[in-house]
This record gives structure tokens, C-alpha cells and sequence, in this order.
């Protein structure tokens, strides 16, 4: 006997169930394909904001990135001033026109200024239903959806991401996430770009501290103080920048110079120092910063009287034996707030300033001290040379009035040719004078005393310098530089090769031609097989149609072991 066939039939399961399983698996497949959507969207999102590091670029970039992620028509990204409220709105899906007739951009109130209070993400299906919400202004283009998530930079909220008009007529909980991620890696970006732009400013005030340095040592530079000015306002990005220094009234300041808007009304202002913001910081020696100079109550903040100004720096310019001023930068009322970044590098480019101050000081000092050097040697050559001869001269002609006619006149001849030759010492030591003045050489005659100076020191005595004839006058800039380089190799030749105990150069210009003769009383040329130098400059008169003649010296510069040089350059004018 046998048992029953088993049945070749499935178990029947009810195809409602079927149906629904299916329809699950198909959502969840869906659901994943839309989170791996999202996170590689999140992944290019990310991308694209890293890839700038300047901040105005990075903040827009970000709000864009946010809109395309999640599908928003409207985005903004509100910036967190200090005192309270938002500083910047960088916003993105609205056209100029729609901006023009809205006005004024949100201040951070109501919905806004909830989420600045209490910086956690806000997702709201419809903004009106919410009691925060005071409505839009006039020309404000419909929202209903609403998403907020604030940017944390480290633990400081940096600003807030508000996105609106998802287009799927609500944001999700996945939207949320999505931005909150976005959020968390764009406070690294904005620390990154902020910490290179801050770098960016500290290098650039660096450069203006060296070009100041520069500057103001180099002779005939313009007013110190007004350069110093002039290079805060720019790198400070300031409204007004002033410098003030204490007046011959201990308890008086006074403003020197002045840059930026109405910086002339304000220059040449005194004020008392007691009870002033620039008094503080002289009194302490260290820099004073002022989120608001308007609402600043205990100290007087001069540039308030020709600009309403806010944020403020004070810092000393300290020398050495005290502080000699105060640097003040501020910008408008409204404008961004002085960080501490910002004080560091004006407190830095002070300190150089100050630096750059004390050594332009000193080197007109020392200008000062070689001009009363040069004061005393050239009453030392009146002395010695010129007194002593107007008085030989006057001997000379004394004793000339008992002698016969034809020995007066001859005595007489000498004593004119003496007078003449004092005359032109007269004239070399005042155009000597004149050449220390710190002043670039401009005249022939001062070129040619510089190049004196210069080989003094080599040949270890001052070389005798003769003018005569209208020098400057005749001489053009391009025969002077010819002329200056004439000068200089034969002082040098005599320095290096003469082995001279007086060397003489004498420079005469006459209607017809112009001379440059050096005596020497060395060793005269000898046998020296280089003679590129009197090449140099026997070219240097035919270019001229001159002539270059050397030979030996006058009877007058030489001794019986010695014959030396005398060196004859003549151009034709």
C-alpha cells in the first residue's frame, strides 16, 4: 500500500504581500541610489568650495554649492559681526533688479536672528506658519520652505546657510544632514582662506615697512611722516589715518599729517591730552583697539570731529629715549571691526616706522655734524692758505711803494695773480660746502669735489682742487659724466701708481675749450706696460675733437729723484 504523491506545487504566498515586498525593496534600492547621489554630490560639493582661498570668493561658492545640492532656489550665507546682528549677506538666486527694489538686506532679525541666538540647524515646510517669522518687506519674492544651518569655525560660529524654495516643496531630514555636512567642511575652508589672507596682509605690510625703511633713508626722501600715513591707509584698508605727536605743550597733541577722506581738515588740529585715546596709548606705550569710537565714553577720540568713524587703532610709534607719536587708523561707522590680526601688524609696521624715524634722524644728525666738520676745515684753509697770502699780498705791495716803476709793476703782477689764485681757493671751498648738503650731485663743479673726496682716502692726503671759468654753466650733463670719469681715473692713477705726497687738479673753462690738468709730484710714468686707463681717456677727449697730453710735471711739483705727472685733457667747445 502506498502513501500520497507529494504535491509539485509552490506554497501559494498571497500576491498582495508580493506586491508589497517588492515595492519595499524597490524604495530601499531607491533610497540608496539617492544617498549615494547625495554623497557623491556632497563629494564635488566639497570639491568645489577647496578649491579658492580667497574669502569673498569662498563664501559665495558656498551658498552655491548648497543651492545646487539640495535643490534650493534661494541661498544666503550671513557673516556674524561681532556687536551683534550679521555684518555681510552674500546671496545667491535673486537678480540685481529684484535686490534694487527689495532695499535694505536683512539686518539678522526675526527667523534670522533666531538661528544666530541659538545656532542649530531650523527646517520649516512653510516660514510664515512659524511665530519667529516677521514677515518679508515690500518687493520681497515669495518663500515657503526654509532651511538654516550655522558654519562653525572651530568652536566660533563664523556666520549662517539659510536656503529656501526646495524644489520638492520641502527640505528633508536628508537635505539637513546633506547641509549640515557642507556646513562643517566650509568652516575649514573659511579658516583656511582667512588664515591665508591674513598672512597675505602681514606679507604686504612687511613690504611697506621695507619700502618705508628705504625711502625714508634715501636722500632728499618726502616727509616721513606722511609716507608712514599714506602706507597704513592703503594696507589697513582704513578711512582715515593720522599721526600725532606731542606739541611744545607737554599737555597738548597735535595732528602732523593726516591721510584719507577729509584728512586735510583735520591736520594741524590740537587738542588736550588728558582724557584722549591717543593720550592712553602714550602714556602706556601700548596700542589701544575700539570696536566703536562713537559709543567710546571715557576717552576723546579726535578723528571723531571730521568723520564718523567706528572701529579705531591706536598704536605708539616708541624710539629710543620714549614714544615719539601716536598712529591712528580707523574706518567708517558700519565698516568691519579691527581684529587682533589687524593690531598685530599695524603694531608691527609701528615698530618699524619708529625704526626707520630714528635712523632718518640720525642720519641727519651726522649730515649735520659733517657740515660743521666741513665748516671747520674750511675756516682751518682760510686760515692757513687764504688769510695768510691776502696778508703776504698786502706786505708785498707795502713794500712795493719805494721801488722803481718797472719792480712795482712786476711786484705788482704777482700780487694780482696771488689775489686770483685766493679767489679760487675762496670759491673751492664754498662750492665744497655746498657739496655736503646730502643733495645728489647736480653740477660739474660738485661732481668733480665728490670725486676729490672719494680718493682722499686712498691717497691718504687731500688733493688740491682750482676752478676757473663759468664751469657749470658750460658744461653739459653729457660732457660732465666724460669729465667726472676723467677726473676719477687720473686721481686714481696717481693714488695707486704715483706714489705722489701732492697731487693737484685743476679745472678751467674758457669760451674755446674746456681743461682738466692733475699734477702730480711722484714717480712719474715709468715703464708700465697697461695703459688701458689713458687709452680709456685719450677716446673719451676725440670723441670730443680733443686731445689727452701726459708728460712730466712742471718744474715747480718735482724734485731731483722725482719728475711727476701731468695730465692735460682738453676739449674743444
Amino acid at each position: 500500500m502506498t502513501g500520497p504523491e507529494p504535491s509539485s506545487e509552490l506554497p501559494q504566498v498571497p500576491l498582495l504581500e508580493f506586491d508589497q515586498l517588492l515595492s519595499q525593496l524597490v524604495d530601499r534600492a531607491q533610497e540608496l541610489m539617492g544617498t549615494q547621489s547625495r554623497l557623491r554630490g556632497l563629494l564635488a560639493a566639497n570639491t568645489a568650495i577647496i578649491g579658492n582661498l580667497a574669502l569673498p570668493v569662498v563664501l559665495r561658492r558656498i551658498v552655491e554649492v548648497a543651492c545646487e545640492l539640495v535643490n534650493a532656489r534661494y541661498g544666503a550665507l550671513g557673516v556674524l559681526a561681532p556687536a551683534g546682528g550679521l555684518e555681510q549677506f552674500i546671496h545667491v538666486g535673486m537678480d540685481d533688479d529684484a535686490v534694487e527694489r527689495i532695499g535694505h538686506l536683512p539686518a539678522g532679525k526675526g527667523l534670522l536672528g533666531a538661528l544666530i541666538d541659538e545656532p542649530q540647524p531650523i527646517r520649516l515646510q512653510n516660514i510664515g506658519d512659524d511665530p519667529r517669522s516677521v514677515g518679508f518687506p515690500a518687493n520681497h519674492p515669495p518663500m515657503a520652505s526654509f532651511l538654516g544651518v550655522p558654519i562653525r569655525v572651530r568652536d566660533e560660529v563664523f556666520g549662517n546657510l539659510y536656503l529656501s524654495e526646495s524644489a520638492s516643496g520641502r527640505f528633508s531630514e536628508d537635505d539637513e544632514r546633506v547641509v549640515v555636512a557642507l556646513a562643517a567642511t566650509a568652516g575649514v575652508v573659511i579658516e583656511n582662506a582667512r588664515l591665508f589672507e591674513q598672512a597675505k596682509r602681514r606679507q604686504d605690510w612687511l613690504r611697506a615697512s621695507m619700502r618705508i625703511q628705504q625711502r625714508l633713508m634715501a636722500p632728499g626722501g618726502e616727509n616721513p611722516l606722511e609716507l608712514i600715513a599714506r602706507q597704513a591707509l592703503t594696507l589697513a584698508e582704513a578711512d582715515l589715518v593720522s599721526v600725532v605727536l606731542p606739541s611744545s605743550d607737554p599737555d597738548v597733541l597735535q595732528v602732523a599729517v593726516a591721510a584719507g577722506e577729509r584728512g586735510a581738515e583735520i591736520v594741524g588740529y590740537a587738542y588736550p591730552r588728558a582724557d584722549s585715546i591717543v593720550g592712553l596709548a602714550l602714556e602706556t606705550g601700548r596700542p589701544v583697539m575700539l570696536g566703536d569710537a562713537a559709543t567710546e565714553e571715557r576717552h576723546v577720540v579726535h578723528l571723531t570731529r571730521v568723520l564718523e568713524v567706528g572701529a579705531t587703532m591706536v598704536v605708539p610709534l616708541i624710539g629710543t629715549v620714549g614714544t615719539r607719536g601716536a598712529l591712528t587708523v580707523a574706518r567708517q561707522r558700519g565698516r568691519r571691526r579691527f581684529d587682533d590680526a589687524d593690531l598685530d601688524m599695524a603694531l608691527a609696521f609701528a615698530n618699524h616706522a619708529a625704526v626707520a624715524l630714528e635712523l632718518a634722524d640720525a642720519r641727519v644728525d651726522q649730515e649735520r655734524v659733517l657740515l660743521l666738520e666741513d665748516r671747520d676745515r674750511i675756516a682751518r684753509d682760510l686760515h692757513d692758505h687764504v688769510i695768510q697770502r691776502l696778508f703776504a699780498a698786502g706786505m708785498t705791495l707795502q713794500g712795493a711803494a719805494g721801488l722803481r716803476e718797472s719792480e712795482r709793476a712786476a711786484r705788482i703782477d704777482r700780487v694780482v695773480t696771488d689775489i686770483d689764485d685766493v679767489i679760487a681757493q675762496i670759491r673751492t671751498s664754498i662750492f665744497g660746502l655746498r657739496g655736503t648738503s646730502g643733495q645728489k650731485p647736480a653740477t660739474p663743479r660738485a661732481r668733480i669735489l665728490e670725486v676729490a673726496a672719494e680718493t682722499t682716502a686712498v691717497l691718504g692726503f687731500e688733493p688740491r682742487v682750482r676752478f676757473g671759468g663759468p664751469v657749470d654753466t658750460m658744461v653739459g650733463p653729457e660732457m660732465a659724466d666724460d669729465l667726472v670719469a676723467v677726473a676719477r681715473e687720473a686721481l686714481s692713477n696717481a693714488a695707486r701708481h704715483a706714489q705722489a705726497t701732492a697731487v693737484e687738479l685743476s679745472l678751467t673753462v674758457t669760451a674755446e675749450a674746456l681743461t682738466l690738468e692733475v699734477v702730480d709730484d711722484g714717480v712719474g710714468l715709468g715703464e708700465s706696460a697697461r695703459r688701458s686707463g689713458l687709452e680709456n681717456m685719450r677716446v673719451r677727449a676725440e670723441q670730443y675733437g680733443g686731445t689727452l697730453e701726459v708728460g712730466p710735471a712742471p718744474a715747480e711739483h718735482t724734485t731731483p729723484n722725482r719728475e711727476g705727472t701731468h695730465l692735460r685733457w682738453t676739449i674743444p667747445l
